[in-house]
């Protein structure tokens, strides 16, 4: 018995709130919105009848509209939370790709280092080695030609007999110590 008294008391609450609804509607129209002419007091049932549908109408076009609009609010909201959590996905993409390349920079930087540091040893390379040509250079220069013989105990005007002159003819050679 409990039980029915709580669903008489929860019925009569929301149709208690229902009428509250239509009353506050009702006491923000205007005087141009009203239905009735409230200054006559004589009231048919039919005139209370048409009022009454007009209101259950007006109610229900309120109530359908109140509906979309609720409908379009979740949607609203849904869609909110979506583009939230599509930005949040895409910052955190962004995060590992941005680290991602900071760590190849990184690799770079070092590899650059490396490959510097081994072209400045190279060019101490060639460095050495085109000293090396130019003194080899002044060292050919500064020898007889092939067929030279003179200073080895040949005359020029002799010819190769095998005698050899007892008069040595020395190089003129600079000495450069």
């Amino acid at each position: 018995m409990a039980d029915s008294d709580l669903e008489t008391t929860s019925s009569s609450s929301s149709s208690e709130s229902e009428q509250e609804e239509v009353h506050c509607l009702i006491a923000k129209k205007t005087t141009d919105d009203e239905v009735f002419d409230f200054s006559n007091t004589e009231f048919t049932h039919e005139d209370l009848i048409n009022a009454l549908n007009e209101m259950v109408h007006e109610y229900r076009k309120l109530s359908q509209t109140f509906e979309e609009i609720k409908a379009e609010n979740g949607c609203l909201k849904n869609g909110s939370v979506e583009s939230s959590t599509a930005q949040l996905e895409d910052t955190d993409s962004l995060q590992t790709e941005l680290s991602k390349l900071k760590i190849e920079n990184d690799l770079l930087r070092t590899k650059s280092c490396e490959l510097s540091s081994e072209n400045e040893q190279l060019s101490q390379v060639m460095s050495s080695w085109t000293k090396s040509s130019v003194s080899l250079g002044k060292l050919h220069e500064t020898q007889k030609p092939l067929n030279d013989k003179s200073g080895l105990g040949f005359s020029v005007g002799e010819s190769s007999s095998g005698e050899t002159s007892t008069h040595q003819i020395w190089p003129m050679t600079s000495s450069r110590r």
